[in-house]
């Protein structure tokens, strides 16, 4: 039996849906790793996970799945508890 055109809509949202979610996870992984490498004072490391991070998030962005307010949000409260712990010169 052919499926409707509202089964085939609700497969699509499905996998969009946990494609999605993977995008998501991967930033939140990376933001977890940048917050501790800052808390251990790490500040090599700390720069590292912040470009991985912003990168992960332009992408999410570009994808669609992140709006654009959201992204920049996130990457400026990460760039202020970098500057609040290590101080703004690099």
């Amino acid at each position: 039996m052919a499926k409707t055109s509202a089964e085939k809509r609700h497969a699509q949202s499905e996998v969009r849906r946990l494609h999605n979610k993977a995008i998501k996870s991967t930033c939140r992984t990376y933001a977890k790793q940048f917050v501790e490498a800052v808390q251990a004072k790490d500040q090599k490391l700390a720069e590292e996970k912040y470009r991985q991070l912003q990168k992960e998030l332009d992408s999410a962005r570009s994808k669609g799945v992140l709006k654009r307010n959201a992204v920049s949000r996130k990457k400026s409260r990460m760039m202020n508890l970098y500057n609040a712990t290590f101080g703004a010169a690099k």
